[in-house]
């Protein structure tokens, strides 16, 4: 049962609501792991193998974590040199030519955006007052209110490899889509250095390829009103997702209110009525980004591609179980 607060098999750290904890054998002859932050979370990497497999594995991890850190930098709200800073800074003026990982990534976030009438929005990054960590602040409703003009996913366009923001203001946070495509591309290195059985765990987004020593991995869902309980557990068969969106990981209480990171487009201030979201599934594509929609929108089955399960408690504390081929079993 991962946490923050150190529960967990292996220390993993989940930062979602429903945070899955990948629940590692503890009888496991061998399991070679690494953790480092990136992308403002603790992430993890578990191949499990007998000592000859594991022996070199080391070369295949390090291109996994350098490939990682190459796309977090050149996807980062939070870096002042890179294509997002300078879409940022010619907002409303000049399209630019940006690469192809942010480009296909922009495409990509405008059709999660359509899919889900706009409750998904990377231009939120205009809310710019928000702070969650450290210094927190609470931003002045007037400020949210001219913040919104520069808020709205269809002012990105896109034309062959320019892009354009084209509204001033406007900024990215690719915070709610970045994140699976980076964990998917470290994975991909790996096998293609020809590793058969691992796991990644980005902070509770959790993909796993192959078994855990002969088994399937398995994943516990967190209840997030008796956090060192479980909501239910997921057996991760070859090439499976258990993907998280949660309001409690970044947040702050003022005026006996908390305050979250996950950001209503249409207001700037912080998503109401659903306390996480936990989404099984394979396609990366179909999962990206729906967590954060169903924060917003709540349960709403018509949100659910094809072969995607979705598990939601709302603020009240009732669960929504829907979709897929419902390999969540619900304690």
């Amino acid at each position: 049962m991962l946490s923050r607060r150190g529960f967990g098999v292996f220390g993993a750290v989940a930062l979602s609501l429903l945070a899955p904890a990948t629940q590692a054998a503890l009888r496991a002859a061998e399991m070679r792991r690494e953790q480092r932050v990136l992308m403002g979370t603790r992430v993890s990497l578990l191949l499990p193998g007998s000592a000859s497999e594991l022996a070199d594995l080391a070369a295949p991890m390090a291109a996994a974590w350098a490939e990682m850190a190459r796309l977090e930098a050149l996807l980062s709200r939070y870096r002042g040199d890179n294509p997002v800073a300078a879409l940022a800074a010619q907002a409303g003026r000049r399209p630019l030519v940006v690469p192809a990982e942010l480009r296909e990534l922009l495409q990509q976030a405008k059709r999660v955006s359509e899919r889900s009438g706009g409750a998904f929005d990377v231009t939120v990054g205009a809310y710019s007052d928000w702070r969650f960590d450290g210094a927190q602040s609470l931003p002045p409703a007037e400020r949210l209110a001219v913040q919104r003009r520069a808020v709205d996913w269809r002012a990105i366009e896109i034309d062959g490899a320019q892009v354009l923001l084209n509204r001033p203001g406007m900024r990215l946070d690719l915070g709610g889509i970045a994140k699976l495509p980076i964990l998917a591309a470290g994975m991909a290195v790996l096998q293609r250095a020809g590793v058969r059985h691992a796991l990644i765990d980005g902070g509770g987004d959790i993909f796993a390829i192959g078994q855990n020593q002969g088994h399937a991995w398995q994943v516990g869902l967190r209840d997030p009103l008796q956090p060192q309980q479980l909501l239910g557990s997921v057996p991760l068969a070859d090439g499976g997702w258990v993907v998280s969106s949660g309001d409690y990981e970044r947040c702050f209480e003022q005026g006996g209110r908390r305050y979250h990171h996950i950001l209503d487009p249409r207001s700037g201030w912080p998503s109401v009525g659903v306390h996480g979201v936990s989404l099984l599934g394979r396609d990366v594509a179909a999962l990206n980004g729906l967590g954060t929609a169903l924060m917003l929108r709540g349960p709403d089955p018509s949100l659910l591609p094809a072969g995607v399960e979705a598990l939601l408690v709302r603020a009240d504390g009732r669960r929504w179980h829907a979709g897929g081929d419902a390999m969540v079993t619900l304690g």
